[in-house]
């Protein structure tokens, strides 16, 4: 023991060995986020991340991607990572099965929710943008700035314009330049409480992301387990941002990574090293030698 290690700190670090070693003996399916996650802000998912995901799904332990992204920005990926199976898209509002290209399980939020949304939101956060996302494309303000090709953008029109003819909205994105994503989380919640489930994904934008109320990561992936007949007792979750707290919370095991958001950092079981070490892998192995 090094002398300067307090007891209590070798303690605690003893005990969470244990329990990661006790939940090694049961698990049966890895749930990950993806950016900041698995994936650098710098770079894509590395050989590292991809031999862990071949390991689990040797050993019959499927890995199913839990993020924010829709269907279209998982594709590409999932297909590079070898996944195969289901998604979890949109925070929850969406399961995407990659085996068979389609749409199994979508939460669409209604239209009237959706103007309530805007009506509560628009004097509280002034600037702000509003888009909304449905499986088949994008919509947005004018001032909702976009800073790459989200993919089959449909229209840039007014607000009610957007909701013309809309297909079903799985998820409303927001904007306020100058107010951060954590600031405008605390006012959405603040007026939204009941009305739709409000989250971010990345505290250094302008960003909050809304879905139908009691959507979440954790709800559907809950969902998508039970389907398998397993439940939260049998799932190891990965999470960096707001969005996966939710998940993190729900999952038998749970690991915030060590460069997360701090929300998230208290909401896990334990920490993985950063995500650009590879933690998620690193835990995985670690999991993996233990059965």
């Amino acid at each position: 023991m090094n002398p300067e290690t307090p007891a209590g700190t070798l303690d605690h670090e003893l005990e969470a060995q244990e329990a990661e070693r006790d939940f090694a003996r049961a698990w049966r399916l890895v749930a990950t986020d993806l950016d900041g996650t698995v994936i650098p802000r710098d770079r894509g998912l590395s050989a590292r991340t991809l031999a862990a995901f071949a390991a689990c799904d040797r050993a019959g332990i499927p890995v199913v991607p839990v993020t924010g992204r829709p269907p279209r920005w998982v594709t590409p990926l999932a297909s590079e990572a070898g996944l195969r199976g289901q998604v979890v898209c949109a925070n929850g509002a969406v399961v995407y099965d990659l085996d068979s290209d389609e749409v199994v399980r979508q939460h669409a939020i209604a239209v009237d929710v959706i103007r309530e949304v805007e009506a509560r939101l628009r004097p509280l956060l002034p600037g702000i943008g509003f888009a909304l996302e449905a499986v088949v494309g994008f919509r947005r303000e004018e001032a909702y700035a976009t800073r790459f090709d989200t993919g089959l953008e449909q229209r840039v029109a007014p607000f009610e314009e957007l909701l013309l003819d809309s297909p079903p909205v799985v998820k409303v994105l927001a904007k306020c330049p100058g107010v951060d994503s954590d600031a405008m989380l605390e006012v959405a919640d603040g007026a939204l409480e009941g009305v739709v489930n409000v989250t971010h994904s990345n505290a250094a934008d302008s960003l909050i992301e809304i879905m139908a109320a009691g959507i979440s990561k954790a709800s559907t992936l809950a969902e998508v387990a039970a389907d398998r007949g397993i439940g939260a007792e049998g799932v190891v979750a990965f999470g960096d941002m707001p969005n996966d707290l939710e998940m993190l919370r729900w999952a038998g095991r749970s690991y915030a990574m060590a460069d997360g958001h701090p929300d998230a950092r208290t909401a896990a079981d334990a920490l993985a090293p950063a995500c650009g070490d590879d933690g998620v892998a690193q835990v995985l192995e670690r999991l993996l030698s233990s059965r």
